[in-house]
């Protein structure tokens, strides 16, 4: 069981109130865990990554373990600790300005 933390925006626009917890099967990769989430609430999908190409959004983030996965590949394994569900993998709405 993986569990999944969301931005307060994406929680709301899929009508969940805290965190997640997911059935991810075979290897726990960043890709397997947003594949099972856009399973399990079709209407996150392309708010996180774009349909078409799978890359990551521009203003959306990945951490797990107190780090910044966000530039790693999509199959990498993700951290034994995230995998066993002791650590939340994080999808983190990042801020811009000027």
């Amino acid at each position: 069981m993986i569990r999944l933390v969301l931005p307060a925006h994406l929680r709301k626009l899929a009508m969940i109130n805290s965190e997640l917890q997911l059935d991810v099967a075979g290897e726990i990769t960043q890709r397997a865990v947003l594949d099972a989430l856009e399973a399990a609430y079709p209407v996150l999908r392309g708010t996180i990554r774009d349909q078409d190409s799978g890359r990551r959004r521009p203003f959306i983030r990945f951490f797990a373990c107190e780090e910044d996965l966000s530039h790693e590949s999509p199959d990498a394994t993700l951290p034994e600790a995230v995998a066993c569900g002791r650590e939340p993998y994080l999808v983190v709405a990042a801020m811009a300005g000027g």
